[in-house]
């Protein structure tokens, strides 16, 4: 590759941004297309997959150019420690939308109703991947492919399907959604084919969502305590609906 900052800026507006090593890692690992990748040592990145990741070490051969530091920092908003970006292709959306509506499902839809926080969600992406949930769909505003959400996922976004739909969009199964009002969790077994749904990290869940909802359920929770961080609830409950068999 002789201009990889050419070919970098003329497929950056349509491709998404992996940011540093380990989202890189991931995507190469989960079958992304990776148009272009840059370090500015390649040695010592190459040694860093010899040491964490040596399934992909020579996909990374491959893909990775290096480049002086001041190319590579003009081309990413936030220089990455590992020094490490690369571009690949948004899967279809239509092929997520697809995988989404099965309704034979071995793992539960994630949804994320109206989220702020874009690390926030970055997190429950990477812990929904963890524990091998079919996806990871939000409502409301939210791009939950924005660079800094991919950036907080550690590129995990391949391993998943991630979408924004609307409510009346969401997939189908029994939805079950986290509200301090609902019963105890600890009382309920978690099907396969459920739709988790968790409220935004202000206002909680929304009024379309809500009425949309086939059970109400609360997380465990010592009096005065006024809220868990969203990923935290998402883990928790992932972690419940697991104990049955889940990963």
């Amino acid at each position: 590759m002789t201009d990889p900052a050419g070919l970098w800026h003329r497929l950056a507006d349509s491709c998404v941004l992996l940011d540093g090593f380990h989202a890189l890692k991931h995507a190469v690992r989960f079958g992304a297309e990776v148009t272009v990748a840059v370090t500015t040592d390649r040695e010592a990145t190459l040694a860093l997959a010899d040491e964490l990741a040596p399934d992909v070490r020579r996909a990374l051969d491959a893909l990775l150019t290096e480049v002086p530091e001041p190319v590579y920092a003009s081309l990413v908003p936030r220089p990455h420690p590992t020094a490490v970006a690369a571009l690949a292709v948004r899967p279809s959306r239509a092929a997520h939308l697809e995988r989404l509506a099965r309704t034979e499902r071995t793992a539960p839809v994630v949804v994320l109703d109206q989220p702020r926080n874009l690390g926030n969600a970055g997190a429950v992406i990477r812990l929904a991947a963890g524990f091998g949930a079919t996806g990871v769909v939000t409502t409301g505003t939210l791009d939950p492919w924005h660079p800094t959400v991919v950036r907080a996922g550690a590129g995990l976004h391949f391993a998943t399907a991630v979408e924004r739909v609307t409510v009346g969009e969401l997939p189908a199964g029994p939805l079950f959604a986290l509200d301090p009002e609902g019963d105890d969790i600890r009382g309920t077994k978690l099907p396969d084919d459920a739709v988790l749904a968790f409220g935004s990290e202000r206002s909680g869940l929304s009024a379309d969502l809500r009425a949309r909802a086939d059970h109400l359920l609360s997380l465990p929770m010592r009096p005065q305590v006024s809220s868990y961080n969203l990923a935290t609830s998402v883990a928790m409950t992932l972690y419940h609906w697991s104990l049955d068999g889940g990963v």
